[in-house]
């Protein structure tokens, strides 16, 4: 696998240096998003020694060696044994992978964390993970990060391209990019939509890989989420859930709520489900805030959500899961940038994606309109200081946005700014500034 920059790596050293081994990191994010990888590289180029125990293939003779944890020499000298590798105090790293087929090892984690003599990043399944500990004391010592797919930059950075960056002066001073800049960079945009950021993809497409060979790695990758979804829950409704997510986003009301999305299930048992989703990081769960003013995660209805998916890349491909290869026309109508209006939801996955992978929790927000039956519905909503941010997504060149401009009257006050993400260059008009999709991780 191609070892792609990734900015989670700087996150990683800022542990490594603040925590001078006080705890243990776990990374998190989904299957084949590269978690192996990156820990992988970390440890070859920020560590003297390092090792990787694969508890999904790790024997019994390995395993034995965390029955007795009162005596840790004799753990370190069957590790050091059973790898060929040499530890060096204080310059070694060990990365207990799959961790969650070995819950005594996680446990351990508290004894060798408290030790202090080497680092521990542990990786896994965190449904697996918080299911599998009945019978263990959970370790308190750990710290956690979120690995994602590549976001756009990330994808650029594989292509060679180190310009986007630069374009974050325009944002910010609202200043509009030179037409071929900007027409050059929704070119690379659109290839990153129909590629997505898993990065088995991003090297094929790298490696100059058709798009029909793209589309199978990511069908492979659906394949493999749809069956791991029915070990979780054999009743295959997870897997359906997950199905469904283009056609959810496609209806008018846009949104899941709870015993309406399963008529028959239970609540409790439903959200459930979609928690399990979640925490497979596959998906991305956007409450409805029912206050969108400061304070939003006090506010949220659970009930009430857009389901996402993690890679806008994969959502691209289920969007025809059901179809030939060869019939799936959208990356022809996404890289020439003729997607059509009925396929908006392909850009408000990208935007959901990309303002995650910055650091936020989006949420949306409903409100009546004057009629009563209808409602205004605003895309997202984010934080900032003591504001909030409106966005709104739009595929089409249509200029209307009647549900943001009704929000700006009604909470004028709460509002940083508001943003149009589209496929124009920037402009601004009024309170509301038009920005390419492109620049949504800007936000």
């Amino acid at each position: 696998m191609t070892l792609f920059k990734r900015k989670l790596y700087q996150e990683m050293l800022e542990w490594k240096q603040r925590s001078n081994g006080n705890t243990a990191l776990v990374i998190e994010g989904a299957r084949r998003v590269g978690k192996t990888t990156i820990c992988e590289t970390f440890a070859t180029n920020e560590y003297g020694a390092w090792v990787r125990i694969d508890f999904s293939e790790a024997d019994k003779d390995i395993n034995g060696l965390f029955s007795d944890l009162s005596d840790l020499d004799r753990l370190y000298r069957g590790l050091q044994l059973y790898t060929g590798v040499n530890f060096i105090e204080r310059d070694t790293l060990i990365i207990f992978d799959e961790i969650q087929n070995f819950n005594r090892a996680r446990e351990a984690i508290k004894h060798l964390v408290k030790d202090g003599r080497y680092d521990f990043i542990e990786t896994g399944s965190l449904i697996s993970m918080k299911k599998n500990v009945r019978d263990i004391v959970i370790p308190s010592e750990e710290e956690h990060l979120e690995l994602h797919p590549l976001d756009f930059e990330e994808f650029l950075w594989a292509c060679g391209n180190n310009t986007l960056q630069l374009l974050k002066y325009n944002f910010e001073q609202r200043e509009p990019l030179h037409d071929p800049v900007h027409n050059a960079m929704m070119r690379d945009y659109r290839e990153y939509i129909a590629v997505g950021g898993m990065p088995q993809a991003v090297e094929a497409f790298v490696n100059g890989s058709s798009y029909l060979d793209i589309d199978r790695i990511k069908r492979t990758l659906i394949k493999l989420y749809m069956d791991d979804f029915a070990k979780i829950d054999p009743s295959g409704m997870l897997g359906e859930y997950f199905r469904m997510i283009p056609s959810e986003l496609s209806r008018e009301s846009r949104r899941y709520r709870l015993t309406d999305s399963n008529p028959g299930k239970n609540m409790s048992g439903e959200s459930q489900s979609f928690s399990e989703m979640r925490e497979s990081k596959t998906v991305q769960l956007c409450y409805h805030a029912n206050d969108p003013r400061i304070g939003m995660s006090g506010a949220l209805d659970p009930s009430f959500f857009k389901m996402f998916l993690e890679d806008t890349g994969l959502f691209v491909t289920l969007c025809f899961y059901d179809n030939k290869i060869s019939d799936n026309i959208i990356y022809e109508k996404l890289v020439k940038g003729r997607l059509p209006a009925n396929l908006g939801y392909v850009y408000e996955n990208a935007v959901s994606q990309a303002l995650v992978s910055s650091g936020h929790m989006p949420r949306y927000h409903t409100f009546p309109k004057t009629d009563g039956k209808h409602f205004y519905e605003v895309d997202f909503l984010v934080s900032k200081g003591l504001k909030v941010i409106p966005i709104e997504v739009k595929s089409s060149t249509e200029k209307s946005h009647v549900s943001l401009d009704k929000f700006l009257r009604k909470h004028s006050k709460d509002v940083d700014c508001a943003y149009v993400v589209c496929t124009k260059n920037i402009f601004v008009d009024g309170r509301i500034t038009y920005i390419p999709i492109y620049m949504a991780g800007f936000i």
